[in-house]
């Protein structure tokens, strides 16, 4: 028996294991279908732990880390909680946590890799980022040797830093724009012959390593939590917590009740936010002003079936606007009281949980979990050295010659 199937969510067909699209709706994601109805853990290292209910076949053996989730003390008093889980993604060896980009996308850069090694695929694998995804797919490129290119916004670049003393697999290009710009520039890349796209919120293999979040908390507290904090960008990391939770109903061990999801935005520009309020909280300066960057996505999975409507739909959930002042307040305030810095689209995460409990929605008693989805990055820079990755060209996204700029320097690059 397969591990897994993928099926489309709105017309049911059963697709290829490493398909991206159902041919027939393209308005419609697809959801990795596991053998195995309940969660095992195994022992294997890092994110492999939850290698049950990953769409792969295998594992990449070094590199990767995973969520560690611990009962929170100080913070919980500080907000007047009894029950508050923090769902650590970063850097902590104190807590045995290790994900050396600080970040949780190294939990979508690890299986969406390994899908691609069982593939054989030697075409140049091409990857949009506002920052970490990147610094996440070069830390396990590096480790594979599966040329990468890397488009950036140029204002994102500084977030491209390695504790790799080399990185020859991997091409950085920034694009005087936004991070819808990278995407555009990106994808018409990836759409040309040698060039892979990795896929985005469409691949499964990309929200079951998220989902792994959802994985270990559940497991730690032995129970499905009431409600679920998270600070989004294009809001894949909720669809991932909600599709996990499916999971572990079915799984019968931990509840049937599915959590609450709370996702926060950063204001003033807040697509989902927007959406969902049915509100303008989009600046035309966006994502000027914002407290992170990251966190701006101008065209998230919003509507699409098994987006990011449906999961707030499903699990009756709520979305939050952060000013810079409340993410900067909440990030004062978790890391005096928790002890370990964590990275600012993070903290409108925590922004999010003080503004929950000021409007009641909430309660004292309540068995809350905190994503924390990147921190740790001076607790890093204590034992190893960061260096920047190199950009090997910069071009605008008004420039009609920079697609053929980017191609030209990809095969200097990589010799193809």
């Amino acid at each position: 028996m397969d591990k897994y199937s993928v099926k489309c969510l709105q017309c049911g067909e059963v697709h290829d294991s490493y398909s991206l699209n159902c041919k027939k709706d393209d308005e419609s994601l697809l959801r990795a279908y596991y053998a195995s109805k309940q969660l095992i853990p195994t022992d294997m290292p890092g994110i492999w732990k939850y290698y049950n209910w990953l769409p792969v076949t295998g594992i990449i053996e070094d590199g990767s880390g995973r969520t560690i989730t611990y009962k929170s003390e100080n913070l919980a008093l500080a907000i007047g909680l009894e029950d508050l889980w923090i769902a650590f993604n970063g850097y902590w060896p104190e807590k045995d946590a290790g994900m050396m980009t600080c970040t949780f996308k190294d939990l979508e850069s690890f299986p969406t890799m390994q899908r691609l090694k069982e593939l054989n695929e030697e075409r140049i694998m091409v990857v949009a980022s506002a920052g970490n995804t990147a610094r996440a797919f070069s830390h396990v490129c590096t480790i594979t040797g599966q040329p990468l290119l890397l488009v950036v916004p140029k204002e994102s670049a500084h977030r491209l830093w390695t504790t790799h003393n080399d990185n020859p697999s991997v091409c950085l290009v920034t694009v005087e724009g936004d991070y819808f710009d990278a995407i555009s520039l990106a994808g018409k890349i990836a759409s040309r012959e040698g060039f892979v796209n990795e896929g985005g919120a469409k691949n499964v293999a990309r929200r079951d390593g998220m989902a792994t979040v959802m994985l270990d908390a559940v497991l730690t507290m032995n129970s499905l939590p009431d409600h679920y904090f998270q600070a989004v960008g294009s809001g894949t990391g909720g669809i991932s917590a909600w599709e996990a939770s499916m999971r572990l109903v079915d799984d019968g061990r931990f509840g049937n009740t599915l959590p609450k999801l709370h996702l926060g935005q950063s204001l003033p520009c807040a697509p989902l936010y927007s959406l969902w309020h049915d509100t303008d909280a989009v600046d035309a300066a966006c994502p000027d002003g914002m407290y992170d960057d990251v966190l701006f996505n101008r065209k998230p999975p919003y509507v699409i079936k098994g987006g990011v409507k449906d999961a707030l739909d499903a699990t009756g959930g709520e979305m939050y606007g952060v000013s810079n002042d409340e993410a900067s307040n909440s990030q004062s305030l978790f890391e005096k009281t928790e002890g370990i810095d964590i990275n600012p689209a993070a903290a409108v995460a925590v922004a999010s949980l003080v503004q929950a409990i000021e409007k009641g929605n909430v309660c004292t008693e309540d068995k809350i979990v905190l994503n924390i989805t990147g921190g740790g990055q001076k607790r890093l820079m204590q034992d190893h050295e960061l260096k920047q990755l190199h950009v090997s060209l910069a071009v605008s996204a008004k420039d009609e010659e920079a697609e053929n700029k980017v191609i030209k320097t990809v095969a200097e690059k990589f010799g193809v």
